[in-house]
């Protein structure tokens, strides 16, 4: 009896013993969420009134009510699938339980280890990372830090890091059995992004061999057996989300003008709904700018009949300041006991997940994104809006009644067949750099590895024995990919932002136009007020120049050789374009007499995007991206020479399997004439 040992209490387990819980409150100062402890444990410093303030809403979460269960789970399991519906509190409050309970059954105090959350989007990494940090108490960068491509707000500190599922399998490269981490959780597992599904396959066989290690898969919704299956029968533990029911409306038919309707929908509920802010999903930039614009002139020729607005856009490309505008406040009324004032944000996909916005209580949902979609006949990738998915269609509905009201949801598309038609997901496998990335990544190819579902790889139709050689995987036709979004063209200056892009315009050219800002960017020594001044993205810069020197590594690495052509030659531009052939060899289009272009092999007709630099019509053009629309464009283009065709891709441009065209006959010319250059060569030798 008396040499009985004591078991070490932690945090993992459910104490039902005072005595026992009251000892590991003095060692965590977070048990139980009480506030037993007036110093913060992670900085040492005293809790500030916000702390407490915050501490009490976070009690209020559904999650919350789970805590116990949810750390004795993940005591008793290796790995553990959480199914918790928006709102329920998953992405901010399981990774600050983990690392409570981590650190209180770790004897190392100097906090050595890590618990790593992902993130489908840098948006969400970086504002999700922000709020748990403000949590916390704590500051962002130290004890809770996010990790994206090209930044890192992180230290030797941090205990808790938010990060992109990309950014851990990069780290995974690099540290294949993930050694820093003590527990790795995979949040909106739904998503199904590339990353994700591989981080899936890799993280199964880390965990045989580090038994140390924990996994938590969250999700939000739909075919959370399946994750539970793949991992040999885990667990699975739902919380609930919403707080408040949510009602849901649809449209007797489709929407002929879904913008139009968002937009009519939105000065409705204005109008004649009580107070609460609206979320609206749109597909792109362009789309949500206008359709900002356009809610402003409408609520504003109301006159004071309404309260006051806030149209706030949220999208990828808009800077952090700006993105960070959609948890400020709603306005208040103009007059005292006047019509109370409405917040409106108006926002992509990037707003389904991980992001929860106070105060939301309105949703109109479109049923339209933006999909990256791998065209095979015209071998290019397009940004497509497509109908969305089941998955996407509940999360959206999500974001409503999160808080203190009964939310509505307003859905441009009939219950009955649309939905029914919806597919649950809709995995990032149908693009042809991802199937490139997981044959670089693995010692076979894509077949030979246990993905987490059954993908349609057979599709692709790439033969067994296919791999992708060193020289393949440094993705050498990204060397001609310099950011094409880097102007900016607000609408309130429209003139002014034209005329500067005027200023680095290039005869020959978009792709030599980009290169002319990038040197001026350089030669400007990186100023954001130089940027600023001609309406350039210092963001797209800084991150142009972060993939320009990430590429010499990767050649250095493969050992390739770099040369370069002297500025003040006359064959400067001329080579870089022949550089731009070499790696767009297939993405090339001729002039026909009619005069429109026709895409080389594919006979598509196409014309000349809008934004282009160019003040004529070259013969042949490469383009960058093929856009599809009410007229099929092609954008960021460049003037080659059909003798460079010859030159540069001859085993491309075999006329052998060449459809009959106007582009076949030009190309047989430069052919023969190759072969009288060549005949003449010959005699001049002899």
């Amino acid at each position: 009896m008396g040499t009985e040992r004591k078991r070490k209490i932690s945090l993992f387990d459910v104490m039902d013993d005072p005595s026992a819980a009251a000892k590991n409150t003095k060692i965590s100062g977070l048990a139980d969420g009480g506030i037993n402890s007036l110093i913060n444990k992670w900085n040492g410093k005293p809790y500030s009134q916000r702390y407490y303030d915050i501490l009490e809403k976070r009690r209020t979460l559904p999650v919350w009510l789970q805590k116990e269960e949810f750390l004795k789970t993940l005591n008793s399991n290796q790995t553990l699938i959480l199914v918790g519906e928006t709102g329920s509190g998953k992405t901010t409050q399981i990774p600050q339980f983990v690392i409570d309970a981590v650190d209180a059954e770790t004897s190392d105090k100097r906090r050595k280890w890590l618990v790593g959350c992902t993130q489908p989007r840098r948006v969400a990494a970086m504002s999700v990372s922000r709020r748990v940090a403000e949590e916390m108490d704590v500051t962002i960068g130290e004890e809770v830090g996010y990790s994206i491509r090209f930044e890192d707000c992180s230290s030797p500190r941090t205990v808790l890091k938010y990060l992109t599922d990309g950014m851990l399998l990069r780290e995974a490269m690099a540290d294949p059995l993930l050694e820093r981490y003590k527990v790795i959780i995979l949040d909106e597992a739904h998503e199904r992004t590339l990353a994700t599904d591989v981080l899936f396959g890799l993280l199964k066989e880390v965990l045989k061999n580090r038994p140390d290690l924990k996994l938590v898969v969250m999700s939000a919704t739909l075919e959370a057996e399946k994750f539970q299956d793949y991992f040999s029968g885990a667990p699975l533990m739902k919380v609930p989300g919403r707080l408040h029911p949510v009602e849901i409306f649809y449209t007797q038919e489709p929407e002929r003008d879904y913008l139009e309707a968002a937009i009519r929908t939105v000065v409705q509920i204005h109008m004649c709904e009580p107070p609460g802010d609206i979320l609206v999903f749109l597909t792109g930039e362009e789309e949500i700018e206008d359709a900002c614009r356009k809610i402003n002139k409408e609520v504003g020729n109301l006159g004071d009949q309404v309260g006051p607005i806030k149209v706030v856009p949220l999208y990828s490309t808009l800077p952090p300041a700006m993105q960070q505008k959609i948890f400020d406040p709603a306005p208040e009324p103009v007059t005292e006991g006047g019509p109370p004032g409405r917040k409106i944000v108006v926002s992509t996909n990037i707003a389904e997940t991980s992001l929860t916005i106070d105060g939301i209580v309105y949703v109109i949902d479109p049923g339209f994104a933006k999909q990256k979609v791998y065209n095979p006949r015209i071998r290019v990738e397009s940004l497509l809006v497509s109908p969305i998915s089941k998955a996407s269609a509940h999360q959206r509905s999500g974001r409503a009644g999160n808080l203190t009201k009964t939310g509505e949801i307003m859905s441009e598309f009939p219950l009955d067949p649309q939905m029914a038609k919806m597919l649950i997901v809709s995995p990032e496998f149908n693009c042809s750099n991802e199937i490139l990335s997981v044959s670089a990544m693995l010692s076979g190819p894509p077949f030979t590895f246990i993905f987490l579902f059954l993908l349609p790889l057979v599709s692709i139709r790439v033969r067994l024995s296919s791999a992708v050689t060193s020289v393949g995987s440094a993705y050498p036709w990204l060397g001609g990919v310099l950011i094409p979004n880097c102007f900016i063209r607000p609408r309130e200056a429209q003139k002014a932002a034209d005329e500067a892009k005027a200023r680095f315009g290039h005869i020959d050219g978009d792709h030599l136009t980009l290169l002319n800002v990038y040197h001026a960017f350089k030669q400007h020594n990186e100023d954001p007020n130089w940027c600023y001044e001609n309406f350039i993205n210092n963001r797209a810069m800084k991150s142009a120049d972060n993939v320009r020197q990430q590429l010499v590594r990767i050649m250095s690495r493969f050992n390739l050789k770099m040369c370069s052509t002297d500025f003040n030659s006359r064959d400067y531009y001329i080579n870089i374009r022949k550089a731009m052939l070499a790696g767009y060899f297939m993405q090339v289009a001729h002039l026909e007499r009619t005069g429109h272009y026709l895409t080389v092999k594919d006979n598509q007709v196409v014309h000349l995007h809008p934004s282009n630099c160019l003040d004529h019509k070259p013969e042949w053009v490469i383009y960058n991206e093929y856009v599809l629309t009410s007229r099929n464009f092609i954008r960021t283009v460049t003037d080659i020479r059909g003798e460079w065709l010859v030159d540069v891709a001859s085993h491309y441009y075999d006329l052998s399997n060449f459809p009959n065209c106007e582009a076949k006959r030009v190309i047989e010319k430069l052919y023969k004439k190759r072969e009288r250059e060549k005949e003449e060569s010959k005699k001049n030798r002899k």
